[in-house]
């Protein structure tokens, strides 16, 4: 079963803000995401990043893929 919770890290130990449901000395394998980029520039700066690496062609492609409504669910209106 997977929880989700927020915790805080200080002086090197995760502590989470509300109880969880575990046994003592229970392993767990814990995946962090640090905080969203706050306001418009570091919503730009974190869309940047989705492209780091990739070449004008590959972009391209990911942006014709993004656009193509035909790969959608939903039909067009």
């Amino acid at each position: 079963m997977g929880q989700t919770v927020t915790a805080i890290y200080e002086h090197g130990v995760l502590t989470p803000l509300e109880p969880l449901d575990l046994p003592e000395h229970q392993r767990v394998t814990i995946t962090v995401h640090g905080p969203a980029a706050a306001g418009p520039d570091g919503t730009l700066e974190a869309w940047e990043r989705v492209y780091h690496g990739l070449s004008e062609a590959e972009v391209s492609e990911v942006e014709s893929i993004a656009l193509d409504r035909s790969r959608f669910m939903r039909p067009e209106t």
